[in-house]
This record gives structure tokens, sequence and C-alpha cells, in this order.
């Protein structure tokens, strides 16, 4: 199902964004169009543009050029492919690296619906970075859990997530949120460590996640502790880089310190 079309307000508004002469190839001019009246607020977070056919039916272009255009504003973060929804311009996600918070409940807060398409769950031997990671005992098996996070069905995140099997036994306990499991087994976080660096998305997760491969991700290894310091989560994510900021609060020096 293609996105709605624009309102006539916003066909004439990408016309005059496009007018004049211009010898900037045709695709790199409509995405500048289309940017400078997101960048204006015609076009808000979320809202959806106009399909690639009601695009070339508007502008006169080739379906190619728009589909260019399209993908390259897909490419920079500034719009989201949702497949069989449409073409939507993107909001951004941000997220405190102060706060410990399931994936679940920091996108239920945002007033959105959490969802997971499962990838696999299993009860297996640990990983030697896993074993490492959680300090485990020789023997010890882990239940490993690796799923698409989504919010309001779009795709934001790839989770591979181990916790000592030890704390919990069955990969069948895990509904919606692994937090809410642990807190039902007296096991629930208490603080953690998280490690980011950027990558590309391989092939692989760019199917899973609907973007184009090579996109931009987030790498996130976290692992979390209970109260007493044992190790409870090792956590493995990529996270879409053209939806997620990863937000520090930062202190100033104390009054008095030399500058």
């Amino acid at each position: 199902m293609s996105a709605p079309g624009p309102v006539p307000a916003k066909q004439e508004a990408i016309l005059q964004a496009l007018a004049g002469d211009d010898p900037t190839p045709r695709y790199l001019r409509l995405a500048g169009a289309l940017a400078r009246l997101i960048e204006s607020g015609v076009f808000q977070p979320g809202d959806a543009v106009p399909s690639e056919r009601d695009l070339a039916h508007l502008t006169g272009y080739a379906r190619v050029t728009v589909r260019n255009a399209i993908d390259a504003l897909i490419r920079s973060g500034t719009l989201s492919r949702r497949h069989g929804s449409g073409t939507f311009v993107a909001s951004r996600i941000e997220q405190p690296l102060s706060v410990l918070a399931s994936f679940s409940t920091d996108i239920a807060n945002r007033g959105e619906r959490p969802g997971s398409v499962w990838l696999s769950k299993e009860v297996a031997r640990p990983k030697p970075q896993e074993t490492m990671a959680l300090g485990l005992a020789p023997g010890e098996n882990v239940v490993r859990l690796i799923r698409v996070r989504t919010a309001d069905g779009e795709p934001l995140a790839i989770e591979c997530a181990v916790v000592p099997a030890a704390v919990l036994p069955s990969a069948d306990l895990i509904e919606a949120s692994l937090y809410a499991a642990l807190a039902e087994r007296g096991a629930a976080p208490a603080h953690g460590v998280q490690r980011i660096h950027a990558g590309l998305a391989t092939a692989e997760e760019a199917r899973h996640l609907g973007v184009p491969a090579g996109s931009a991700l987030l790498r996130i290894e976290r692992r979390a502790f209970l109260a007493n310091g044992k190790p409870v989560e090792f956590t493995v994510s990529a996270y879409r880089g053209d939806r997620y900021d990863f937000v520090a609060t930062l202190k100033g020096e104390a009054m008095g310190q030399p500058s």
C-alpha cells in the first residue's frame, strides 16, 4: 500500500522548491527540495511523504529519478521507509545513557507500541566472550535471545541478549521484556556498563532493519549487574543510526577547581 498523497498545499510547496533553472542532477534537486521542506516544517517528523508514483506524476520526473532521491534521503536519515506502509519523515529517538531501562519500557514511555520479531531463542553453551562477560563457571549454560526490536511495527534494532541459565532457566519465560522476566525472578539489573561504536549494516542486518546495506548503525555492547555486583546480562545490539541518538548528561567541574 502506498503512502497517501500530499494535500494540495504540500504539492504546491514541492513544485515551488523545484522551481528555477538548476544544472544539478534531477534526483539531487528533488532530494534537496524535500530536505528543505522538512527543515522548514512543511513536512513534520512522522509525516508520510508522497509515494514514488505520486512524486513522479507531480514533478514529471522518471520513477528511477524519484527513487534515487528517496534512497538518498533514507541513507542520510532524513526519511524512513516502512515496508507495507510507505515512506515517512524520520523522527530521531533520544535515549539517555544514564538510565538502564529495557527497550520495551523505553518505547512504551514514548507513547509507541514496542514489539519483537524473534530470530532465535535457545538454551546453549556460552561463547567465550559470553563466558567472560557473565563470569560463568565451567559447565554453566546461558539463555540466548536474538530478535529485531520494533516500535509501532518499524524495525529499530537487532538485539542478542544473553543471561545465565541459572537466573533464567528457559527462553520461554520471556514474553515482551527480558527485564520484566528478570524482575519476576528477583534478578532485575541494578546498574550496567555500555560501550558504543559506529558501524555499517551488513546485508543481513539491512534486510532485518529495512534499510540499505551499508547504512550507519550504532553497535552497543551492554553488561548489566545485580545490586551485589554479579553479572546478569550481556547484550550486543545494532541500532539504526538514522533513528537513534544516545545522550549523556555532563556535569561541570567543581567550583574552585583550576580551569
